[in-house]
């Protein structure tokens, strides 16, 4: 592995720089910026290059300016994966509802489908994966880190209410396929109950679930009035995985006139 101070050496060697041109770069910087801490005496670059020495923020900048280098880029040779910023603050509970002045656009992709087979009816409960045409990168760092890549996808149809509002028709799911074991307990509420997405021979469903005696049960949220479904398992129904994400529309008039 190249260590950050070879590469910002090699950055420097590429443009035929020395030593002191460096140095004379960044005392132009810090008299531009009014801080001394911008600039660079040729020790200290020697010690950055070559002893490991890492330094300060202004430094970083303009050794940045001068060799037109991606800040946020060199940041990650030092360790710091700024696209990152938003996964590692999941890690911090806060109660109090806030917003987040994280930038999506710090290098953070997730590839998520964008193009459908035109033939399929949204008014169903569908799985995802298997009508997806096209593939696309996207700057998602809000979604935690989360490597999309590995899961697969469902999709709650319009016409699909037997689990709203937990989860809204319209909603795209992200279905864990690893997680097909029907947990019997362990939540306190019903917002910490496992969600399935499961496959019929006749339809899709998206619902919690329980199994006793051979019999799986499909239960719809209690607000949406939808009976419950009970099915031979594993002979009539198979469990594709629990669903650990979804993105959904939050504009309750378009639900509305959906559902009329």
């Amino acid at each position: 592995m190249v260590e950050p101070g070879q590469r910002l050496r090699r950055a420097r060697e590429r443009l035929n720089l020395k030593y002191r041109d460096v140095e004379t770069a960044s005392q132009a910087i810090a008299e531009r910026r009014g801080n001394s801490e911008f600039g660079i005496l040729i020790s200290r670059l020697s010690d950055i290059e070559n002893q490991g020495t890492v330094p300060s923020i202004y430094r970083l900048y303009s050794l940045c300016c001068i060799y037109r280098l991606d800040f946020v880029e060199v940041l990650g040779w030092y360790g710091v994966p700024m696209e990152m910023m938003a996964a590692d603050a999941s890690l911090i509970q806060i109660e109090k509802t806030h917003s987040i002045g994280f930038n999506p656009d710090n290098g953070a992709e997730a590839v998520l489908p964008i193009s459908l087979d035109p033939g399929i009816d949204l008014r169903r409960t569908l799985f995802l994966s298997d009508v997806v045409q096209r593939w696309g990168k996207l700057p998602l760092a809000l979604l935690g880190g989360m490597d999309v890549r590995r899961y697969r996808y469902g999709f709650v149809g319009t016409d699909d209410w037997s689990m709203n509002p937990a989860i809204p028709p319209g909603s795209l799911l992200v279905v864990d396929d690893s997680k097909r074991k029907i947990q019997a307990g362990g939540w306190r509420s019903l917002s910490e109950r496992p969600i399935y997405f499961l496959e019929h021979r006749e339809a899709f469903y998206c619902r919690w679930c329980s199994v006793k005696d051979g019999i799986i049960s499909l239960m719809a949220d209690p607000a949406s009035d939808a009976p419950v479904l009970n099915f031979r398992y594993p002979d009539e129904i198979e469990v594709i995985g629990q669903v650990i994400g979804l993105a959904m529309s939050l504009d309750p008039e378009k639900r509305r006139r959906t559902r009329s």
